[in-house]
């Protein structure tokens, strides 16, 4: 079994776990679940750098990357330093994050907040929604076309925004609907955890124009994105980069003002 797989089996029995504990009516209650989402996709079109910072404190991959942070503080400093959106991990057990996170970020910016997450289960996009998120993440290689499709209608029908990630062309084939907004290439393979740009290079022909193409994953460069922009990419998903210093808000502002 790879970690991706080990991680899905985890998220079932979570999310049944949570369905005992947190009623949906409960979620829809929520104060936040009646705020006007702020679209990413169109942050993303609009934006010059195209950078989506992201908040994760460890990977499988790598045990620690940066456990000493304050959400609330990573979030102000990604905002000031004039990025697009920003990715919240809320998985506990093989990420170190949380719902809370997301809630934190939240309360402290007004920009796009995107929830990383492994989705399985539109419970998970009622969360999302009532956690303050704008955007949901889905995995193509952990759903059917018709999971896919349903889970992307129901955030849509929340206004989310759907960002969906494939890694290679058969995902990316089952995948292509309407009710996505951004489609997402993950350079990182999750069952070797190799990172290679020529997956989003190679993919990039293949999807559509009326999607903002986003590349994720080993992102470490001013140049990898130049040369990805060339390929179509609007969106720069980028995590640890940030994060494994010590003031992840200043190392995006210092690579942003490269980028510029």
């Amino acid at each position: 079994m790879n970690i991706l797989d080990k991680i899905v089996a985890d998220k079932y029995k979570e999310v049944e776990l949570k369905k005992g504990l947190i009623p949906m009516g409960q979620l829809e209650a929520s104060i936040l679940f009646d705020r006007k989402g702020v679209s990413l996709a169109t942050a993303l079109k609009n934006s010059d750098t195209g950078i989506i910072a992201e908040h994760k404190r460890r990977s499988p991959s790598k045990e620690t990357i940066n456990q000493n942070t304050n959400v609330g503080q990573v979030a102000l400093g990604y905002e000031k330093a004039g990025v697009c959106g920003m990715s919240v991990l809320t998985d506990i057990k093989y990420f170190g994050g949380s719902l809370e996170d997301l809630l934190l970020a939240r309360a402290s910016v007004s920009m796009p907040l995107l929830r990383k997450e492994f989705i399985v289960d539109e419970y998970q996009i009622l969360e999302a929604k009532a956690h303050g998120a704008d955007v949901i993440l889905l995995i193509a290689a952990v759903l059917t076309r018709d999971e896919i499709k349903n889970l992307s209608e129901c955030a849509k029908s929340l206004g989310l925004d759907v960002l969906l990630e494939v890694h290679n062309e058969e995902e990316l084939h089952k995948s292509i609907m309407p009710s996505l907004d951004m489609l997402g290439v993950n350079n990182r393979d999750l069952k070797r955890f190799t990172v290679s740009l020529e997956t989003s290079k190679s993919l990039s022909p293949l999807i559509p124009d009326e999607f903002v193409k986003v590349s994720e994953s080993g992102i470490s460069s001013v140049e990898a994105i130049s040369d990805l922009k060339t390929y179509g990419y609007q969106g720069f998903l980028i995590g640890e980069n940030f994060m494994k210093t010590n003031n992840p808000g200043k190392s995006a502002a210092d690579f942003i003002d490269l980028l510029k």
